[in-house]
């Protein structure tokens, strides 16, 4: 699996979170070619703020293959990381990641700062940007143009 094939299942990952409600937001982590993890987003439904895309394929990553340290192990994800999700890619010790759109509002892997490359952690992962961007900032423009319609308004 390319690293644009496994964005796309992101994408339908993201696009299935937005018809749940959810902040259209997909992840999926990739070992040796398969996907090992998927996630969207679900703070909504889980009624769970930890509930983001990332974490959620991290966590799936790690009971599929029985282990916490996720080396080797690619993440996709449809928009760049928040802190949490960024920190959370350093102690599980992603091997890479790979960014559809930025998020130059919460981005904390190269916008509002960048946990990937900080030196004071002890982990540190390459950052690939921009796969299928337009594709994914389009599909977030989308959902809150759609949120903040009112209501009975093309």
């Amino acid at each position: 699996m390319t690293d644009r094939e496994a964005m796309e299942v992101a994408l339908e990952l993201a696009r299935a979170a937005a018809e749940a409600g959810e902040v259209p937001v997909g992840a999926v982590c990739v070992l040796d070619g398969a996907i090992v993890g998927r996630g969207r987003n679900a703070r909504e439904s889980a009624h769970d703020p930890t509930a983001h895309a990332e974490l959620l394929a991290i966590q799936d990553a790690a009971r599929t293959l029985g282990r916490w340290r996720l080396t080797g192990v690619t993440l996709l994800v449809t928009l760049e990381p928040c802190a949490m999700c960024a920190g959370a890619l350093v102690l599980a010790r992603i091997d890479r990641l790979v960014i559809g759109a930025s998020d130059p509002k919460a981005g904390a892997v190269g916008s509002l700062m960048d946990l990937s490359s900080d030196p004071r952690l002890n982990h540190r992962y390459p950052v690939e940007r921009g796969l299928l961007a337009e594709e994914s900032a389009e599909l977030l423009r989308s959902f809150f143009r759609a949120r903040r319609r009112p209501s009975g308004l093309p």
